[in-house]
């Protein structure tokens, strides 16, 4: 494994997504974190706002336009939607940039422009951008210097999809996707629908037929089936836990389920987080670790399956992954710093 140390700054650390790489990254072989941004909470320590970081030795959080980006390799951006592309358009071009939010994920100004209410003002980079889905886009990751990584649900989704859809034993036609997250899935910010009282004892869809994780998944199945455009049926729903991720997606079989676990086992031999059970899988069997479980089952109905995925919508979903492209880009091993097992019960 190389010795060789990089120097990472996160930008917007104070948020959840952002806690969670410096939780990762903490025990990274290869990384130092040096810079720590988060302009709400500005001159304070990282253990002002999570106290179980008062052990760790990082520096205090600056505001961004303030940072100083000298001597940092790489930056981990937790920025929400819509407010990262300005961010990173300031860089240095010497900084390489994984970006966490869904600036730089949709190839398509104008599919962006129309799902996130604002115009894309930085083509060039949007051209750039290598999206982030660790185990489907390797090599383009290692080239890349902007990283967009993928959305938990997409994540997720993909994850099952992308092999059976290129090895044609799925139809791309007819995808429902039900999925189903925790509550850290919508950020930290305060929201009176996120409050306790209102998720607690409770489940609810939502973004019906709306939610902007739709053309990330349909962009990249139509890539797979190599068609020009791809409608999927996807419904978000909040569950009343913090971390986790479960998708469950029904579809038109073009090959038994035996073939289709065959396909995943074949297409992520050698890669580290993604397993294929035997059994539905929980997310308990996931939580706080970078994996993602596979399972598929045959439907009652002919001609159809169900697919399963599980993952830790923090981690895989996003801050883990992050880290996993890191490393690729840095030529370290994939696993590095992300060896935590799940924590279970």
């Amino acid at each position: 494994m190389s010795t060789r140390k990089i120097n990472v700054g996160i930008i917007g650390a104070s948020g959840y997504t952002g806690a969670d790489a410096v939780r990762l990254l903490a025990a990274h072989p290869n990384a130092e974190i040096k810079l720590l941004t988060g302009n709400a909470h500005a001159g304070k320590k990282l253990a002002d706002i999570y106290p179980q970081f008062a052990g760790l030795d990082v520096p205090p959080l600056v505001k961004a336009e303030d940072a100083d980006w000298n001597g940092i390799d790489v930056a981990i951006c937790g920025l929400p939607h819509s407010t990262a592309q300005d961010v990173i358009a300031q860089l240095p071009d010497s900084v390489k940039v994984i970006d966490m939010s869904a600036d730089f994920r949709l190839r398509n100004a104008d599919t962006y422009a129309e799902w996130y209410g604002r115009s894309h003002d930085n083509a060039d980079l949007l051209g750039e951008a290598v999206y982030g889905l660790s185990e489907h886009y390797a090599d383009a990751i290692k080239q890349a210097r902007l990283v967009a990584c993928p959305g938990c649900y997409p994540t997720a989704a993909l994850t099952a999809l992308l092999p059976l859809v290129q090895a044609g034993l799925l139809s791309s036609e007819d995808l429902i996707i039900d999925a189903k997250s925790g509550v850290t899935g919508a950020g930290r910010s305060l929201k009176e629908q996120n409050l306790f009282s209102e998720v607690a004892e409770g489940m609810n869809a939502y973004s019906v037929a709306t939610h902007r994780h739709a053309p990330e998944i349909e962009q990249e199945v139509a890539k797979a089936a190599g068609l020009d455009d791809v409608r999927v049926n996807f419904t978000p729903h909040l569950v009343p836990m913090n971390r986790g991720e479960y998708v469950s997606i029904y579809a038109r079989a073009n090959g038994s389920t035996s073939d289709m676990k065959a396909a995943w086992q074949d297409f992520y031999a050698d890669k580290p987080f993604v397993r294929v059970v035997d059994d539905a899988p929980a997310t308990r069997h996931v939580r706080g670790s970078n994996y993602c479980l596979l399972s598929a089952f045959d439907d009652r109905i002919d001609g159809r399956v169900i697919l399963f995925a599980a993952l830790d919508n923090l981690v895989k979903g996003s801050s883990g992954q992050a880290i996993q492209n890191m490393n690729l880009m840095f030529g370290f091993d994939e696993s590095a710093g992300l060896q935590q097992q799940p924590l279970y019960p």
